[in-house]
Parts: C-alpha cells; structure tokens; sequence
C-alpha cells in the first residue's frame, strides 16, 4: 500500500512550516500566496487530515453541528449540501439534527453537542435568544443561517434589516438590534419581498395576502414595509410549520378572504400549500389568484404553470455560514447578507 501523506509531507514539499499548514487547513490566517501554495501541494498529495489525532490534541471532538428544522425541505436540504461541501473541504465530520421547528427538542440537541464537546454549530434557530445564550456563552462557535433568534430581530416592525449585516444591493443600514453575539448568513428578505409586492402591485394587485410560518419574522416585516400602511391583518396569515398546518391555513385565507387577488408564500411548503388550496378551491392561478413563492425548488417549475419566485441562496448560504464558523477565532467575524432574486414564471397576470 502506499505511504499515506503526512502533514510534515505538505509542510516540506510547500516550502512552510507544520504550523503553517496547520493553519491554512483549520481556516486560520495567511496569506494568499502561503494559503495558494499549501492548498495546491496538499491536493497533490492528495493529504488528508486524521481528524483523531487532531481532536486529542485539541481535546474536543472534532466537527460541527448543523441544526435544520426539517430534513424534508428542499430549501434546507439545500443548505445542508452547502455546509457539508465546505465541512469535506476542512476534513470536518458533520453532526446533523432537525429540531422540527420545536423550541425544546432544539434545546435539548444543543445540549446534547455540548456534551459530546462539539464546539462548533451551524443551526437554522427555531428558539429565542434565552435557548441559545448558554450555548454562546459555554463557548460553542455558533452561526445563524436563514433566520434569527426571534429577539434578536429589530424591534421596530417596519424596519427589515438586520442590524450589523453587511447589505449588499446598497440599502441604508437599519437601526441595530440587540443581536447575540454570533454572526449570521441570511438572504435580502427586505429586497426580496419587496420586489415581489412592486411586481404585483404593477399588475394591479392591491389586495395582497402574506402566508407565512415559524422564523418568518423578518419576511412579515418586509411585506408589511413594501404593502404600507394600513395593513389589513386579516391578510397575514401564519401556520405552524407543518404542512398540514400550513395547507389550513393557506386554505382558510382563501375561503375567508375571496377578494384578495394575490398571495405571497414565505417557503416552499407554504407556496406548496397555497398551489394545493387553490387547486381543490376550483381557484384558477393566475385567472383568479396570482401566487408567488419564496424559495425556488425543482417542483416549482413543473407546476402548471410554473410559479414565479423569490430565490435564494441555500447551498452557497450553508458554504458561507460553514466557512465562517470554522474561520472563528479571536475576532468575531461579520454576519452576511446575500442577494436575492425575482424569477417570473406564469403563476402571475394581471388584476381583473
């Protein structure tokens, strides 16, 4: 058999010392050229780091936790291909959890990696700040995507950017919040929703309903920002997380409401819901309802017709926040904002 390339192997054949190459691989500092170099020789040797040998030595055990409400979401499939790709990347094993969108089965997953000494965690939060705080403050490495902790969103109902983000299409930044002290990997929902609501308003829509569901807080501030007031709450529907809950809930709002003339979605499952309501309603899309959906899933296009919707990220969000999280050190890193986009397909027309 072949001698399996060792890290003193990289560190010789790059010119750098074992410390160097330690560093580059773990995600710490140096420069382009040094971390060029070593990343080129490494794959070369085809070297892989012995994540054993590794983790006695920094007494842990090695890898980080990924905290996702649903496994059966696209979206968050999605994001868990992103962080699993990156963690492949680092030679980091994965721990993967789905919290079912339940505050206490997400507390006692957090436990549970905090026990078996995982100090880095990648998690969708369904909790408040209460259920993470121990965590941060045990000294778990902890980075947010798609949603925050529901106190960590600003205060002001109108305002939709998170405070200490870096918004990437230009927008002034919002007041701060009281965030935690972790950083984050979000998608524009201000810029995404509001998009949206201007497209639908320009084909005439005023009567416009928002279906939204648990960690949406940031997409309900949005539509209420873009619709202005006064809001008519009948129109801001929440389900559970479920999609039983959600198809009652897209369904009631159509029953209860036949004039509205067109509905955002906050998540695929709602759009799925609302796609399903409308159906069995004898509700034509876009003749009598125009939908569109936040998240862009395989399904969406091959709907008759295809749904217009609000894309976003999900495999770069998860690389972005796996690469922050093993990149955490001394400083803390900045959260990031990342663009979203409007795909018009068929499920809108204009207002009769």
């Amino acid at each position: 058999m072949e001698k399996r390339a060792t890290i003193k192997d990289v560190a010789e054949a790059a010119g750098v010392g074992v410390a160097t190459v330690s560093r580059v691989l773990s995600g710490g500092s140096a420069s382009p050229e040094t971390r060029e170099r070593v990343l080129a020789v490494a794959a070369q040797l085809d070297y892989r780091p012995s994540a054993l040998g590794r983790n006695l030595r920094q007494r842990r055990t090695g890898g980080m936790g990924l905290l996702v409400p649903d496994l059966t979401d696209t979206f968050y499939g999605q994001l868990a291909e992103g962080v699993l790709a990156c963690a492949r990347s680092a030679g980091e094993p994965v721990v993967l959890g789905s919290t079912g969108d339940d505050p206490e089965q997400e507390s006692e997953l957090i436990g549970m990696l905090l026990e078996q000494s995982v100090d880095r965690l990648i998690a969708v939060p369904t909790g408040d700040s209460d259920t993470w705080a121990p965590a941060i403050r045990a000294g778990m490495t902890v980075v947010f995507a798609d949603r925050l902790p529901s106190q960590a969103v600003l205060e002001d109902p109108g305002a939709a950017a998170v405070g200490d983000l870096m918004l990437l299409d230009g927008l002034a930044p919002a007041p701060r919040a009281r965030p935690l002290d972790a950083p984050s990997v979000v998608a524009d929902d201000r810029a995404g929703i509001r998009t949206a609501v201007r497209y639908l308003r320009g084909l005439g829509h005023k009567r416009i309903a928002f279906l939204g569901g648990p960690g949406h807080d940031r997409r309900e501030a949005a539509f209420r920002e873009a619709v202005g007031a006064p809001v008519d709450e009948e129109l801001v529907v929440f389900g559970t997380g479920s999609r039983d809950s959600a198809y009652a809930a897209a369904s009631g709002l159509f029953q209860s409401r036949p004039d509205l003339s067109a509905v955002v979605a906050g998540g695929n499952v709602l759009g799925e819901a609302a796609v399903l309501a409308a159906r069995e309603l004898d509700l034509r899309v876009p003749q009598d309802v125009s939908l569109v959906m936040y998240d862009d899933v395989p399904w969406a296009e091959l709907c008759s017709p295809p749904l217009t919707v609000i894309a976003q990220p999900g495999r770069d969000m998860g690389y972005r926040a796996a690469e922050l999280v093993l990149r955490a050190g001394g400083r803390r890193p900045r959260s990031v904002v990342l663009p979203t986009e409007l795909i018009i397909r068929g499920s809108c027309g204009p207002h009769r």
